[in-house]
């Protein structure tokens, strides 16, 4: 197999609908998975607490000390935020979706950048629209991937700075709007935390949280999860699930399968979709290690950003039953075009 030079265009829709209505027809007790975990907010408590703690202890402490601390630390806590933010994003704690709005900025704070509120609109699209270009933010641009193109460097350099490319694809996202007060509110909590922070703990205390940040979703091995989900490893399967050690301390978010075809069951219950539904997911190529395959991705020229399903088609059928809990959000968002 050569090196891909362009994505892989699809005139299928995504996978996932179908295959929801196929297992709820086969399986109707998986309904009763969907609900909400309000308790996961002691999870996003914890895991502020933890990174506050840390930039504490790491305050007067040797640089090399806070460099490893983040990359062997607060990596993995900042991922496990995300996971929270993501859960938040679906909300998935709390009935309100102001309570769930607010449940993220917090736990955003950590993590100095803020994201919550933007990427909850933003990956709403990508469950809608999965690989369609100007609504999906998870899909790289095409002079990304001919910039990075398939080098060890160009996709170590890729990773080491994905928040800031993550950033720039939003500017293709039309019908999304940029900013609105909850936007500025995530800004100034996480501005005034990283001051504040900076302020009562010192330089070492901020670059932690900084490092830990970049850690968590780039030039480490939990960066193999943003590979894991939608890079194309086996034949036309365009998304994928972890079912690796990892999963315990990042909540189960390999689970991505299950969870694109269940966006309404909360994170402690998709091996519950797994086990109950076993044929249709143990058929599907899955991950076990994570660290393998972000070696992969750097090493193997023929996995790169090119690996990709793309479609021009947007007409995806509307979300209206409850196996899909954005319905009413992806039904409004729909009317706000139409008007």
């Amino acid at each position: 197999m050569s090196e891909p030079t362009d994505f892989v265009y699809s005139t299928q829709p995504e996978p996932h609908r179908i295959r929801t209505k196929n297992i709820l027809k086969e399986h109707p007790e998986i309904r009763n998975l969907i609900g909400r975990n309000p308790v996961t907010v002691l999870a996003i408590i914890g895991l502020v607490a933890f990174q506050v703690v840390m930039a504490w202890v790491l305050r007067d402490i040797s640089w090399w000390w806070v460099v490893g601390a983040a990359y062997l630390l607060g990596a993995f806590a900042d991922h496990s935020l995300f996971v929270m933010i993501h859960e938040c994003a679906h909300n998935l704690l709390f009935k309100k979706k102001a309570w769930n709005s607010i449940a993220g900025i917090f736990a955003n704070l950590p993590q100095l950048f803020p994201s919550s509120v933007s990427f909850q609109r933003y990956h709403i699209k990508h469950h809608s629209f999965q690989g369609i270009h100007e609504l999906d933010a998870d899909l790289p641009d095409l002079w990304e991937a001919k910039l990075i193109k398939n080098s060890f460097i160009g996709k170590a350099f890729w990773l080491l700075i994905y928040p800031v490319f993550q950033a720039i694809r939003v500017f293709r996202m039309k019908e999304i709007k940029p900013v609105d007060g909850w936007v500025i509110l995530n800004w100034l909590a996480c501005i005034g935390f990283g001051v504040a922070m900076y302020m009562l703990f010192g330089p070492k205390a901020f670059f932690y949280l900084l490092f830990s940040f970049f850690f968590s979703v780039g030039l480490h091995p939990l960066g193999g999860r943003w590979i894991q989900e939608h890079y194309i490893v086996s034949g036309t399967q365009e998304t994928y699930s972890y079912y690796g050690v990892l999963n315990s301390i990042a909540f189960n978010v390999g689970y991505h399968n299950e969870h694109h075809d269940f966006p309404s069951v909360p994170w402690n219950k998709l091996p519950k979709i797994k086990s109950g539904a076993a044929s249709y997911y143990d058929s599907l190529f899955s991950h076990t290690s994570w660290t393998k395959l972000f070696l992969r991705f750097l090493f193997d020229k023929k996995l790169s950003l090119y690996s990709r399903v793309v479609r021009k088609d947007r007409g995806k059928v509307a979300l209206t039953d409850e196996s899909k809990p954005d319905a009413e959000m992806v039904m409004k968002e729909k009317e706000e075009i139409a008007a």
